[in-house]
C-alpha cells in the first residue's frame, strides 16, 4: 500500500487528504482550522467515521501533531499508513516554477520569497512545508503550483502594458490561478468526450467562492482571467474582480491606504459587497424574493462571465467544449443557463432538462445537435496533486 498525503494550507487552517495515487480514492481526510487561536477545531474522516474535536494549535506544527493524534485515535498510526510522499499545494510559483518540484531548503525559501506576490497564501504554505518536512523527514515533499499550468500563456496574454523595466523589477505580469483545477477538469472533459485533449479547444469556468475562466487549446492554457493576483477577473464571493485602476487611484487620493484597499477589494467586494452575502445560494434566494441588490449582484456576475466567455471564444477561434466546474459551476443550473442563454449563433445550446437534472458527476448538459459541447465536470484538485506527485516520482 502506498499513499500520498496532500496538504492545502492557509494562514489559519490545514486541509489534508490521504490519497491512493493510482485510483484517486481517499483513505482519510480532514481539516484543522483556527490555528493560532485558543479554541481550534479538527474535523477528521477515516474508515467511514467522522470526528470533530476542539484542539489548541498554536502554529502549523501543532496542527500537524493534532492530525497525527487523530489518525492514531482511528486505529491506524500515521507511520503505518504507507505514506510515500507529501504533496503541497502552493498558490504562487512565479515564472520559475512551471511544473511539480521536489522541495529542498532552497525551493522552500524561494516559495517564501514569492510571498511578495501572494502574501495571503505563500507564507502560510511555507510554514506548512517546514512543519511537514519535520514530521515526515524520510519521504519526498513535492510542491504543486496553482500558477504552473498557466505558464504556457503566450507573452501577449500575460504582459501588462506598463513600463517593462518596472514590470521586470517587481514581477508584475499575469500569472493566473486555479491552474490545478483547470488542468484536471480539462483533461477529464477530454476523457468524458473520448477525444484526445490535443484536439480540443475548451473554455473552463471554475466558479466557486473564488472564480476564474481559462481558455485551453490542446491542453495548454492560453489565457485566463486572474492576473498578478487572484483578484483580477470574474466577480467572486468577496473579491471585486476587474475594476478600473483609476478607481483605486481615486480612492487612494480620497484617504484609503494600501491595506484599506486590500480589505475592500478582497474582503468586502464581489457578491458580499453588492448583496450582503458572499454565498451565491443566499444571493440567489434573496433575488428570488425580489431583493434588488441581489438581482443586481447576479446580473453583474453573469455579465462578467459572459464577457469572458465571449472573449475566449475569440481567443480560441471557436470552442469544442464549454465546461462548468467547482461548487457554483457544478451545482447551480440557473447560473449555467443564464451564462449560455442566447448563444445559439455560437453553436452553444443547453438542454433545459439535462441542465436541471439532479444528477452528479461528469455529465453533458448541452442539447442534441449543439455544435459546442456543454459539460459539467467536477473538479478534484487534491487527486490532481497526488497524480502529479506520483508522476514526478515515478
Amino acid at each position: 500500500m502506498s499513499r500520498i498525503l496532500v496538504i492545502n494550507a492557509g494562514s489559519s487552517s490545514i486541509k489534508y487528504q490521504l490519497i491512493d495515487p493510482g485510483t484517486g480514492e481517499r483513505d482519510a481526510s480532514g481539516l484543522v482550522e483556527r490555528i493560532g487561536e485558543s479554541a481550534g477545531r479538527l474535523l477528521h474522516r477515516a474508515a467511514g467515521a467522522e470526528e470533530a474535536v476542539t484542539v489548541t494549535a498554536r502554529d502549523h506544527s501543532a496542527a500537524f501533531a493534532a492530525m497525527v493524534e487523530a489518525f492514531a485515535r482511528h486505529g491506524t498510526p500515521i507511520a503505518e499508513l504507507g505514506i510515500v510522499a507529501v504533496g503541497h499545494r502552493v498558490v504562487q510559483g512565479g515564472s520559475e516554477f512551471v511544473r511539480p518540484t521536489l522541495i529542498d531548503d532552497a525551493v522552500a525559501e524561494r516559495i517564501l520569497r514569492l510571498g511578495e506576490l501572494a502574501p495571503l497564501h505563500n507564507p502560510p504554505q511555507y510554514d506548512a512545508i517546514v512543519a511537514a518536512r519535520a514530521l515526515f523527514p524520510d519521504v519526498p515533499h513535492v510542491a504543486v503550483f496553482d500558477t504552473a499550468f498557466h505558464q504556457t500563456m503566450p507573452e501577449r496574454a500575460y504582459t501588462y502594458a506598463i513600463d517593462p523595466a518596472v514590470a521586470a523589477e517587481h514581477g508584475v505580469r499575469r500569472y493566473g490561478f486555479h491552474g490545478i483545477s483547470h488542468q484536471v477538469v480539462s483533461r477529464r472533459a477530454a476523457e468524458f468526450l473520448g477525444r484526445p485533449i490535443t484536439d480540443l479547444r475548451q473554455v473552463v469556468l471554475h466558479l466557486g467562492n473564488g472564480a476564474s475562466a481559462c481558455a485551453i487549446d490542446g491542453g495548454r492554457s492560453v489565457d485566463t482571467s486572474m492576473g498578478l493576483t487572484p483578484l483580477e477577473g470574474l466577480v467572486m464571493g468577496t473579491r471585486s474582480g476587474d475594476i478600473d485602476p483609476g478607481a483605486l487611484l481615486h480612492l487612494l487620493r480620497a484617504g484609503y491606504d494600501a491595506d484599506g484597499l486590500d480589505r475592500l477589494l478582497n474582503g468586502r467586494s464581489g457578491l458580499l459587497g453588492l448583496a450582503g452575502s458572499g454565498d451565491f445560494r443566499d444571493v440567489r434566494d434573496a433575488a428570488a424574493a425580489g431583493d434588488p441588490a441581489a438581482e443586481l449582484a447576479i446580473g453583474v456576475a453573469v455579465h462578467r462571465l459572459r464577457r469572458y466567455l465571449g472573449a475566449y471564444l475569440l481567443v480560441l477561434g471557436g470552442a469544442d467544449a464549454i465546461v462548468f466546474t467547482a461548487g457554483v459551476g457544478e451545482n447551480n443550473a440557473q447560473l449555467r443557463a443564464e451564462v449560455c442563454a442566447g448563444l445559439e449563433w455560437f453553436g452553444i445550446r443547453v438542454d433545459p432538462e439535462r441542465n436541471a437534472s439532479e444528477e452528479r458527476g461528469a455529465r453533458r448538459i448541452g442539447a442534441d445537435g449543439s455544435r459546442v459541447e456543454v459539460l459539467v465536470i467536477p473538479t478534484d484538485e487534491e487527486a490532481e496533486i497526488a497524480r502529479q506527485v506520483h508522476e514526478l516520482l515515478g
